[in-house]
């Protein structure tokens, strides 16, 4: 086998990986959205009381913790962006770091 042959054969079996290498990072990511669209559906049914399960109960209170705090974010973001002033304009370029 020559050179090139072994450079084939080898660019081959990287590409062979690398297929599978993305072949196992788009399951992994469907998985994960899988699981997604499983958990809001499962929030979906405690919230609407069709299903309870104390494991669930906590999960369901983090979730809208979590909700609230999200909700609650923009207003704060609002509020505190037209307390803050911008420093006044300059012709001179920002100083570089050293």
């Amino acid at each position: 086998m020559g050179l090139l042959d072994k450079a084939k054969a080898a660019a081959e079996q990287a590409a062979a990986k690398a297929k599978e290498g993305v072949e196992d990072v788009q399951t992994k990511r469907e998985l994960a959205q899988t699981y997604s669209e499983l958990g809001k559906a499962a929030y979906g049914l405690v919230d609407s009381g069709e299903i309870s399960h104390p494991e669930l109960t906590p999960l369901v209170d983090r979730v809208k913790e979590l909700e609230a705090r999200a909700a609650a974010e923009p207003a704060m973001a609002g509020a505190s962006a037209s307390s803050t002033t911008e420093p006044p304009a300059s012709n001179q370029p920002p100083a570089m770091p050293t």
